[in-house]
């Protein structure tokens, strides 16, 4: 069952050979138009063993690839195929693909034998399997003539894979993703024709359908085959089975897909060549048991039946009538994509055009003069880049430049303390959100407010109390009251100093990720001048220079307030005020036994003129007025103080006494560290990005104009890459005004054959 031609007869051939030249070098171009002109095409999806690349053999009329068990495609394979009867052996030629390495363009665009097409590819995917990645999407495409092959444009693609669950097959699982991505986008054009290859006799098992359905949910552009239908009619015991299987029911396969009903195909098996391996001599044996296994396949399926196959239902098998229907489904939808080709060829030659005269703009432009108002242009944007960035922007696509703050802690780095402490992600607003500029500043340093503001002060043993008790210069009693300032201060120092440094270097490295975005921002707005490499890196080493040793500085002025605060205890600084720390100690010990028992159990040694006057003084507070009582307890307050200061047995009070101390004055430094550290960092870190950049980047940039203007624009080199871009662009231009007058000319003749009939 052929599609009926387009075309009068007589004037098809005539058609034919301009039609198929104008798309062999439409597809040669499509890649360097970044896909805007699509191309139709057959790209052949199937899992692996499910006879892909003997499909596609069998459907060229000749054998070119490494077929057998396991992956043995795994880049995709272009093949664009020329019906010519004058080669009797097939006359192919290597093209460079898109995104090729250099090595590839080294073989590219010449004639080569077919043995050589062969070792390529099997070298290609030998290389691969022991790369990395195991896959490429790079395409090897190979433009072959042949008397037996049909006009069309076929793409072999890697065959998907069905892994085994479980942990120990997270590689294979990995290469599975990878392969049916890489399909995924070789089908994603509308324009494409899908080949999808099914090997099961029942058909609700969708096994590659899966895949093509997630990009043509209707099958509208798909054409299903079953392959190896010879090693299937054996299975089936009922005539009703075979119906079945030729003739799926509308629940199980859409009848929207391609030709109506699938396609059932079988490849003899062997291969071609001289030794004594080989099943076939010559290709032209391999075509004749083509189509013998064909005949055999239809009688067989009649045995089953019982009845002979109508003529619609012999059009669905063999590989025979596979490549018929694709030739003429393919030639369709050539005929109708060339009004479309038009216009988007017509924008191309626009786009090259207008780059062509803004190269040789550039070149005329390559002035001292010029190339000093450029360089303050340039100067003036990134600027202006970099200030909307810290004041907050949405231009720049987050999924390319933002980072949620697992991936910022992997990068610039965490906040722990000497336990490793770290801030859960649940804790910290915004954390899984991709954020860069200022809004990472901010979160950055909420993310330090929090975690130095929930720093408890470390434990402390009686070790470290006794050491740092030391000895008087004059009595050989203890200042308890300068122990716990002695401890205090050492465990702030320790604690806080290395949030210090984490903080400096986590906001150094969000300050330098706003290089790269303002680059990006510069050149969406077509603000980043072509070719001028070194004003960029110089520009952007200037403000790499400058943030570095503004951070700099400013740590350093961070770390002069943490040695002062650790340094000498104030207070009122460290306990806000004196009214404050009296209260702190009244409630330490504030009720009237414990402080007479701690005053017995400190100072047993009393001398009586102490006690006399204790009890003269509790006599005369008990004869005045009832409201005095309450200096009862502050002055026994202040005898303990005096007492136990300056003795040295340490008992559990003063050990309570002096850790309470402690832990007072680390917290009031840890108070004031916080406070002072945010200040500073936005004041002499933040700050002088605006205020004091823009003269410091315009210096550099005139004191390089004064020494030489090569050192900013490199403007040798920069004639000669100027130069080979526009000789570059002058042949593409001419190649798509070329082929925009070809199609042109094939339109025209296609809408004077449709005038005729």
């Amino acid at each position: 069952m052929a599609t009926p031609s387009l075309l009068p007869a007589d004037a098809e051939e005539e058609a034919r050979e301009l039609l198929y030249e104008a798309y062999n070098e439409l597809q040669a171009l499509a890649a360097e138009l970044g896909g805007a002109a699509g191309v139709p095409a057959v790209v052949v999806v199937g899992h692996q063993t499910d006879g892909k690349s003997a499909l596609v053999e069998a459907l060229m009329g000749f054998q070119f690839n490494h077929v057998g068990g396991g992956t043995k495609t795994r880049r995709p394979v272009a093949l664009h195929l020329r019906f010519n009867p004058r080669c009797d052996a097939p006359q192919c030629r290597l093209l460079a693909g898109p995104g090729d390495e250099d090595e590839d363009a080294g073989v590219a665009g010449r004639p080569m034998p077919l043995a050589d097409i062969q070792a390529y590819i099997e070298a290609e995917n030998m290389r691969l399997e022991n790369d990395p990645c195991q896959f490429s999407d790079k395409e090897i495409i190979v433009k072959v003539e042949y008397k037996h092959c049909p006009n069309l444009t076929i793409i072999d693609t890697p065959g998907l894979i069905l892994p085994a669950p479980g942990r120990k097959n997270r590689v294979l699982q990995s290469q599975a993703s990878a392969v049916e991505s890489l399909v995924r986008a070789k089908i994603q054009h509308k324009e494409t024709i899908i080949l999808c290859l099914e090997d099961c006799s029942d058909w609700s098992n969708a096994t590659t359908r899966r895949v093509v359905m997630q990009v043509d949910p209707d099958l509208a552009r798909t054409v299903i085959v079953s392959t190896k239908l010879d090693t299937k009619i054996p299975q089936f015991a009922r005539p009703s089975d075979v119906e079945v299987f030729l003739h799926p029911p509308t629940c199980v396969l859409d009848v929207s897909l391609l030709g109506d009903s699938p396609f059932f195909t079988s490849v003899p098996s062997g291969r071609v060549g001289s030794c004594h391996e080989a099943v076939f001599r010559s290709n032209e044996e391999f075509k004749k048991a083509i189509s013998s296994r064909e005949s055999e396949d239809i009688t067989s399926i009649e045995d089953k039946l019982g009845r002979s196959l109508t003529t619609e239902e012999k059009e669905r098998i063999g590989v025979g009538n596979l490549r018929l229907f694709l030739e003429e489904l393919l030639r369709k939808r050539y005929i109708e994509s060339v009004p479309l080709i038009i216009p988007l060829l017509e924008k191309e030659h626009r786009n090259a055009t207008r780059k062509l005269r803004e190269i040789s703009q550039e070149i005329s432009d390559l002035d001292e003069a010029k190339l000093k108002e450029k360089a303050q242009l340039f100067h003036d944007s990134f600027l202006t880049k970099l200030s909307l960035l810290l004041k907050g922007m949405v231009v720049a696509p987050p999924d390319k430049f933002g980072e949620t703050l697992i991936n910022e802690r992997i990068n610039g780095g965490t906040f722990t303390g000497s336990e490793n402490f770290q801030l859960p992600n649940k804790m910290m607003p915004n954390a899984g959100m991709r954020l860069y500029g200022g809004a990472q500043y901010h979160r950055a340093m909420a993310e330090f407010r929090l975690v130095v503001g929930s720093i408890k002060c470390p434990p402390i043993t009686r070790e470290e109390i006794v050491n740092a008790c030391g000895v008087e210069d004059i009595h050989d009693g203890t200042n308890y009251s300068r122990t716990a300032c002695v401890i205090a201060v050492a465990k702030a120092r320790d604690t806080f100093e290395p949030f210090l440094h984490q903080l400096g270097f986590r906001l150094l490295y969000i300050l330098k990720r706003l290089i790269p975005i303002s680059v990006y921002l510069l050149e969406k707005d077509g603000e980043r001048f072509s070719g001028h490499e070194v004003l960029v890196r110089r520009v952007q080493a200037a403000f790499r220079r400058f943030v570095e040793s503004t951070e700099q500085s400013c740590r350093e002025r961070c770390m002069e307030d943490l040695e002062s605060t650790t340094r000498y205890v104030t207070w009122s600084l460290h306990n806000k005020n004196r009214a404050g720390l009296r209260h702190f100690l009244d409630s330490f010990v504030a009720p009237e036994q414990l402080l007479v028992n701690t005053l017995h159990e400190q100072l047993p040694g009393l001398n009586d003129n102490r006690q006399d006057r204790a009890k003269t003084d509790s006599k005369s507070n008990h004869s005045s007025d009832t409201n005095s009582s309450g200096a009862v307890p502050e002055t026994r307050l202040v005898d303990l103080l005096d007492s136990t200061l300056w003795n040295r047995k340490l008992v559990p009070s003063s050990e309570r006494l002096v850790y309470a101390l402690v832990h007072q004055i680390f917290h009031g430094i840890r108070e004031h560290f916080l406070v002072t550290t945010e200040l500073k960092f936005n004041c002499f870190l933040l700050m002088p990005i605006v205020d004091k950049l823009p003269a410091l980047l315009r210096q550099d940039l005139e004191s390089a104009f004064e020494d030489e203007l090569d050192s900013i624009f490199d403007v040798t080199q920069l004639r000669q890459s100027l130069g080979q871009k526009k000789r570059e662009l002058e042949i593409e231009v001419k190649r798509i005004k070329r082929l925009k007058e070809k199609f042109g000319e094939i339109n025209k003749k296609l809408n004077s054959l449709r005038v005729r009939e």
